[in-house]
């Protein structure tokens, strides 16, 4: 048997990781199986190749305004911009069928919409969105009876979801927000001159933001994007800026602190020095958020296909060591520095991760918290580049173990070599040796995962760093480390299973973002073995 160096690796099962692009492609859905709604939208959402219906598009002005944004770092006054949507480049057909769908109902009855937040910034910048949040000035009663599939959630901040088909769209109203500020009088919400009352509405939602590149509106009908606070200067000097003061802000709500990192991350965008200063100022406010809110934060960071630059970025403004400790305690024990450029293990996997994802192609928490395990595993006690190889062989295949070991006996490309974590080859094991070795690293894992989720363990590993709050966060939850263990109970089970064959090398990514086992364990395969074998390698 043969291994194919320019596939990564192949087999007679017709295995193999390193496939070009991995076919990310992702067919999109055209019908949908809510009746109630298809009545409602009829020819309104009849969609050509680039746009859905919407009426001629009116004159775009501008108008000046007075408001200065972030801080003493932007002392400027913004001007008030009406660009014309076309003229950027933006393209409706990059909205999804189901946002198309609430968007129409919701125009046809009569209701201003637009889309709002990072939605915008991503048209903007011809970049996928994750979802698209749309903003109305109908009441949320009146939107929970345009739609059969609705509910209100959120008590402090109430919204809509519309369910249409296996799709959720949230939809928040003017009306509840202007409520949230009524609650708030410290707001400099006054009126400012010379703006009409529909501008003023628009400005006051767009003050409540987080960053000015989450700032800008969009009226797909009247193909108007609407900048109030500065977001396309921001979008172009690829800048992330508070929209008030940053301490203001932080202050407010520092789970901002999380989803700053998570788009400079994503876009690859600078802080501006003031957001800069004060996210280092307020990262110890972290410890006293919800660990539901953190775990949803570090899951859009990990999960999204930009996890390497989030980790960078999380270690470079201290905040690694309050939410992953430990693996902070393995940068310092490497001596990586905050600003390092170099890469490690760690940061290697979740590259080799990164490439498989995207925005609108998620996994489930449950991977990239087996990855923090796994690696935690090889740092506790490194292993032969054979024994990860048949492990991650294992995996994927669901368990087949026998063939697993046979198999990356019969690899002969070159494995990575500067990695801590992989240790050098003691003598050739025997195939019961080497099937017993793997059994020994899937429960070593399991030991490292009961250490990611141990409140005592984390806590101790804070005590490398007296300048970082103490404490004994532990976001993983008791249930998603139990998914995570089922990940690799494979490896025992399926000792004398034969191997399953997979359907070429096409992602589920539904499957993947539901967490199902068989894709979960397909897709950790590809990531440890693209990790310790890179494909760079077998080309030089």
């Amino acid at each position: 048997m043969t291994i194919a160096i320019s596939q990564g690796f192949a087999c007679r099962s017709q295995l193999s990781f390193n496939l070009p692009l991995f076919n990310r492609a992702q067919k999109v859905r055209q019908s949908f199986s809510v009746s109630a709604v298809e009545s409602l939208i009829e020819s309104s959402v009849s969609v050509n190749n680039e746009d859905f219906r919407i009426s001629p598009a009116r004159d775009v002005a501008s108008l000046t305004g007075v408001l200065k944004v972030g801080g003493n770092d932007d002392c400027k006054p913004h001007e008030w911009k009406k660009l014309c949507s076309k003229e950027l480049g933006i393209r409706t057909s990059r909205i999804t069928q189901p946002a198309k769908v609430v968007l129409n109902v919701l125009r046809k009855k009569g209701y201003e919409v637009y889309l709002v937040g990072g939605c915008v910034r991503d048209l903007v910048l011809k970049r996928t969105p994750k979802d698209f949040d749309i903003l109305t000035n109908a009441e949320l009663k009146e939107v929970m009876r345009a739609f059969p599939h609705c509910e209100i959630v959120g008590r402090r901040f109430p919204i809509c979801h519309v369910h249409v088909d296996d799709a959720i769209v949230e939809v928040s109203s003017f009306s509840t927000n202007g409520r949230k500020l009524s609650r708030k009088p410290k707001s400099p919400m006054r009126k400012p001159s010379g703006c009409d009352e529909c501008d003023f509405i628009r400005w006051r939602n767009c003050m409540q933001r987080d960053f000015t590149i989450n700032g800008l509106m969009f009226d797909p009908f009247a193909r108007i994007v609407y900048d109030y606070i500065g977001g396309m200067k921001d979008i172009q000097r690829a800048k992330v800026r508070c929209i008030t003061p940053a301490n203001t802000s932080f202050a407010e709500d520092c789970a901002r602190i999380l989803r700053g990192i998570r788009i400079a991350a994503r876009l690859g965008f600078r802080f501006s020095r003031e957001t800069s200063h004060f996210l280092k100022e307020f990262s110890s406010s972290l410890s006293r958020l919800d660990k539901g809110r953190i775990h949803l934060e570090m899951n859009y960071m990990l999960a999204y296909g930009s996890a390497e630059a989030s980790l960078r970025l999380l270690w470079k403004f201290g905040l690694l060591e309050i939410l992953l400790p430990i693996q902070a305690s393995y940068l310092v024990s490497h001596g990586f520095r905050r600003r390092d450029k170099r890469s490690n293990m760690l940061l290697s996997l979740f590259a080799s991760l990164d490439k498989l994802l995207a925005p609108d192609r998620p996994c489930h928490a449950c991977l990239w918290v087996s990855i923090l395990a796994f690696h935690e595993a090889l740092v506790d006690q490194p292993r032969d580049a054979l024994v990860i190889a048949a492990f991650s062989i294992a995996v994927h295949s669901g368990g087949s173990l026998s063939e697993a070991v046979d198999i990356a006996k019969e690899i002969s490309q070159p494995h990575e070599t500067s990695f801590h974590e992989i240790s050098q080859p003691s003598y050739a094991y025997s195939k019961d040796e080497l099937m017993k070795e793997v059994i020994n690293l899937a429960d070593s894992v399991k030991s490292a995962l009961r250490r990611l989720t141990d409140e005592n363990l984390v806590s101790q590993a804070l005590i490398q760093y007296p300048q970082a709050p103490q404490s004994d966060m532990v976001f993983i939850s008791w249930a998603l480390s139990l998914k995570v263990c089922s990940i690799f109970d494979c490896i025992k089970r399926g000792k004398n299973r034969r191997f399953v064959s997979r359907r070429g090398g096409e992602i589920d990514y539904d499957s993947l973002a539901l967490g199902r086992l068989d894709e979960v364990r397909d897709i950790f395969g590809r990531v440890v073995f693209d990790t310790v074998y890179p494909l760079e390698l077998a080309t030089q």
